[in-house]
């Protein structure tokens, strides 16, 4: 808007507590921005920072410094958009109390599509999953485990080299290591044993030229295995009960500060399959207790921007309520409170799959797999999760060229 020839900029709202009357706040904010070196060359132009009042309680504030709630909230989706997330049912003036912030958004013509922004890693591009064109992101499945349900453990650490150089050749822009299998009904490890498998696989990674590009994600439901895995160069956290398992878990990601993929499951991988009772109804509570994941996950530190969902598929689910995750993902991805977050899906070789298919072998599950994932890249998924990258890299790349045009 206004000065059109410019660099793209990040956007963003946030509540503040204060004690500070309005033009006391403002000198406080202008303080940072001197701090910070702000230089406003153009008037509505480039600068390095810009700390706005746009509201404060229901007060109405007009000064030759400072007009609240600010003028240009409502011609400016960049400001309406992130105002929304925290106060969609909010009178913006109390002139017009009918008139919500929501309203004031959804009255905006579209432009240039805005999107939230989740960072993956220094090297890869951020997730934006309003971006309707935006490309699926590929991670491949790395599974350092000896009872691995589908590959049986087999990229021990001789192979592993050339297995990784394949998984990125083939199209993987994520490599997702696990040490602990959460099958249904797998043995537990001890956190010793877990992270003895998964360190010297990051270590690894991250020593060959040909991953430089590549995020890594450690596939853990524990803190400390999470911990020493970001130490070693892991960039994502992908925990399988999102915080349930090990309440150190959140406050251990948000003081590290990276980003986390909070999944949909109840109970754990040896109980889940008998609390699989959602009488009020199976994308509503999905909805529901993701929405109190990301509470958690915010109360603990963790920044809306670093977060990823993913449904659970497979997780505390049947076959016939995968399928209608499957068929009702974008519903899910539009609901209250979660519009705009990222969604991971993994549905690679799962048990549905094979009873559905009648393929009995995990990994010939692929045809049925590829079918998952085009149904997932239409109901809007950012990231596939994988066994077989180079065929499902492939299904993603037409799924994209046919539904993210």
């Amino acid at each position: 808007m206004y000065v059109t020839e410019q660099d793209r900029f990040l956007n963003g709202a946030c509540e503040v507590e204060t004690e500070l009357e309005p033009l006391k706040l403002l000198d406080e904010l202008q303080a940072i921005e001197r701090d910070m070196g702000r230089k406003k060359l153009i008037d509505k132009g480039p600068r390095n920072i810009d700390l706005d009042i746009l509201i404060y309680g229901d007060e109405k504030v007009e000064n030759e410094r400072l007009n609240v709630p600010h003028i240009g909230i409502p011609e400016r989706e960049f400001v309406l958009r992130p105002l929304a997330e925290l106060i969609p049912s909010k009178p913006l003036f109390a002139s017009q109390p009918w008139k919500l912030v929501q309203d004031y958004l959804n009255d905006l013509t579209p432009g240039e599509p805005l999107s939230s922004i989740t960072p993956i890693s220094s090297t890869l591009p951020p997730l934006k999953p309003l971006v309707h064109s935006r490309k699926t992101n590929v991670m491949g499945i790395l599974n350092m485990t000896p009872d691995s349900f589908s590959d049986g453990g087999r990229h021990n650490m001789e192979s592993l080299s050339n297995t990784v150089k394949d998984l990125v050749r083939n199209g993987a822009s994520i490599i997702d290591v696990g040490g602990q299998s959460t099958a249904p009904g797998r043995p537990e490890v001890s956190a010793e044993e877990e992270v003895a498998r998964v360190v010297p696989a990051i270590e690894l990674i991250r020593s060959l030229p040909e991953t430089r590009h590549v995020a890594i994600s450690i596939d853990t439901y524990r803190a400390s295995v999470a911990e020493q895995a970001i130490a070693v160069g892991a960039d994502i956290v992908n925990d399988v009960s999102a915080g349930l398992l090990d309440a150190d878990m959140l406050p251990t990601v948000g003081r590290l500060g990276k980003t986390i993929c909070l999944m949909h499951m109840r109970g754990n991988p040896q109980t889940m399959t008998k609390l699989t009772s959602y009488p009020d109804g199976l994308v509503p509570t999905v909805a529901a207790e993701l929405l109190a994941r990301v509470a958690a996950a915010e109360a603990a530190g963790i920044r809306r921007w670093r977060i990823i969902l993913d449904p659970g598929i497979g997780f505390a689910k049947t076959g016939a309520q995968n399928l209608e995750l499957l068929r009702r993902l974008e519903e899910l991805r539009a609901w209250p409170g979660l519009q705009g977050l990222p969604w991971l899906v993994g549905t690679s070789r799962k048990s549905f799959i094979g009873k559905i298919t009648g393929v009995e072998d995990a990994s010939q599950r692929v045809w049925g797999t590829a079918a998952t994932v085009a149904a997932a890249v239409q109901g809007g998924a950012d990231v596939i999760r994988v066994h077989d990258v180079r065929e499902m890299a492939l299904v993603a790349t037409m799924s994209d060229a046919i539904w993210r045009a």
